[in-house]
């Protein structure tokens, strides 16, 4: 009998602190969000933050701009389209993971 093999998520989203900031920008209502808000929101230190967003502004999940908003530096943070797609096929493999344990073993509440 051969198993079906699983899809291989994608590294760059499936790291925690990086697939909350995409699904968390995916979700909000505003399309920028500053990275103060972002911290706070994510309760995320500074520089953890700044390391998963140079990631995936790598990765082009992500576009930042920085300017001031009268005197003081501003990042903004953006989910790209490039971005948006990439989140959207990791959730669709997830789910589709998730639908075939739930087809394997149907007597199992969800808990």
């Amino acid at each position: 009998m051969t198993r079906a093999v699983p899809p291989d998520p994608e590294k760059i989203i499936h790291e925690r602190a990086r697939l909350r900031i995409l699904v968390y920008l995916a979700s909000s209502p505003e399309t920028e969000v500053g990275f103060p808000v972002l911290k706070q929101d994510l309760d995320m230190s500074a520089g953890n933050l700044s390391i998963q967003l140079k990631t995936l502004e790598e990765a082009g999940y992500i576009k930042l701009t920085k300017s001031f908003k009268g005197r003081k530096p501003y990042t903004g943070i953006r989910l790209s389209a490039q971005g948006e797609g990439a989140l959207n096929r990791y959730l669709d493999e997830m789910e589709s993971m998730l639908n075939a344990v739930r087809e394997k073993n149907p007597g199992q509440a969800k808990e």
